[in-house]
């Protein structure tokens, strides 16, 4: 059974950072690239970042900053978002996903998805 467990949200200022974590087990981990998606209060949910299995390439979202890093550890099963110089914009619940084949941004692309963690950045 695929679990995606994502933590390290929290509230926090603007301007502070955050790495969120998201913990695989129940697959070949490296056989699947992992995505971050987010979503605010009365909006649809928006991809951030995408990482292939390998961690050597990476597919972004044209709408989002240089603000938002993606990086995973095959040897720990986990994959990370960096969210720096957080803004009240970047409050959501933000979400992992798992998908067997390329780093995409279509949100059906994916297989497994997390139950997500809160991000609410304060003004």
């Amino acid at each position: 059974q695929v679990q995606l467990v994502e933590s390290g949200g929290g509230l926090v200022q603007a301007g502070g950072s955050l790495r969120l974590s998201c913990a695989a087990s129940g697959l070949t981990f490296t056989d699947y690239a992992m995505g971050w998606f987010r979503q605010a209060p009365g909006k649809e949910r928006e991809f951030v970042l995408a990482i292939s299995g390998t961690g050597r390439s990476t597919t972004y979202a044209g709408s989002l900053s240089g603000r938002f890093t993606i990086s995973r550890d095959n040897a720990k099963n986990t994959v990370y978002l960096q969210i720096d110089s957080l803004k009240p914009e970047d409050t959501a619940v933000y979400y992992c996903a798992a998908r067997s084949g390329l780093a995409v941004a279509t949100m059906t692309a994916y297989d497994f998805w997390g139950q997500g963690t809160q991000v609410t950045v304060s003004s």
